[in-house]
């Protein structure tokens, strides 16, 4: 919690329960769509209501704390803690994570050399054939 309150005090956003509950669910559970977020939210603040969920969700995506992942079916989210890349299956949308802390941090540093300018944020995606789907 203290970790979510620092995060959030970092990028001068206000501190409220609903932003902490939403990410503490983040935190907990990988990749959810946001009717998924607004249930487990919902079961704390029952009078919470979805348009406030996606304002937060916006919010938090444009201060690169979380990210929005676009699917095969549906956007979903992650919380943006420790630089990693995903990749999504082509054919049934799982979403898989490569935490190779390096290897971004060389692609990140890559691309800036390339482009001259500093990145803020690398969101790397993939597309691939997961393990499951590449046996059926």
């Amino acid at each position: 919690m203290e970790k979510m309150i620092d995060i959030l005090k970092e990028q001068n956003l206000k501190v409220t329960p609903q932003r902490l509950a939403i990410l503490n669910f983040l935190e907990k559970k990988t990749h959810p769509t946001i009717e998924e977020i607004y249930e487990e939210v919902k079961k704390n603040f029952p009078s919470i209501s979805l348009a406030t969920i996606y304002k937060n969700i916006n919010t938090l995506k444009d201060h690169n704390i979380i990210r929005e992942i676009n699917t095969k079916d549906k956007l979903k989210y992650d919380i943006n803690l420790i630089p990693h890349f995903h990749a999504i299956c082509k054919n049934c949308g799982k979403i898989e994570d490569y935490y190779e802390e390096d290897l971004v941090l060389h692609c990140k540093e890559y691309i800036e050399k390339k482009i001259k300018k500093n990145i803020e944020n690398l969101d790397i995606t993939f597309y691939t054939i997961c393990e499951d789907c590449a046996k059926a």
